[in-house]
């Protein structure tokens, strides 16, 4: 009787580890599915602004923009309420972003997305074709993503984004 009663313990154990195993993969596949998706909902979201952008959308981008947010361009730094009048009036732009490679980062509620583009933009009356890496970080916001900076940075066509 005792010996039947050690087998029958090990066979729960066995299938109670195994079971946990499993709980275990499923948790980690799902967090990894979920980390996914959120970096892919960072990169359409930075994609939906620079079509914003370009369609000069600026009610958009007035609910993307947090309100304490900064954009570093060649000529400066300002904030949400100078990049919105710039938009809107035209005074900068953006044509259209060619995405060529994205990487995403996201540590707690902060996203970072490095995305290196050619630009065309008018910018003050002139045709700009530029390559950049931009740097854009994002807060989440009860359960929405809000822009902190956006930063060009002027890079050489052999820049290379490290993933």
């Amino acid at each position: 009787m005792q010996l039947h009663s050690q087998s029958f313990f090990k066979s729960i154990l066995a299938a109670t580890f195994l079971g946990l195993c499993s709980v275990l993969a499923g948790t980690q596949s799902s967090l990894a599915q979920g980390a996914a998706g959120q970096e892919q909902q960072i990169i359409d979201l930075s994609k939906k602004k620079w079509q914003w952008m370009a369609d000069k959308n600026v009610d958009e981008l007035a609910k993307l923009f947090d309100d304490k947010a900064k954009f570093v361009h060649m000529s400066g730094t300002w904030k949400k309420d100078e990049e919105l009048e710039i938009i809107k009036t035209g005074s900068i732009w953006y044509k259209k972003a060619d995405v060529k490679d994205v990487a995403v980062e996201i540590v707690g509620n902060t996203a970072i997305i490095w995305s290196r583009i050619m630009l065309s933009a008018m910018v003050r009356g002139n045709e700009a074709n530029t390559e950049f890496t931009v740097t854009e970080v994002y807060t989440k916001q009860s359960s929405d993503w809000k822009l902190l900076a956006l930063t060009f940075s002027s890079v050489r066509d052999t820049h290379v984004i490290k993933h």
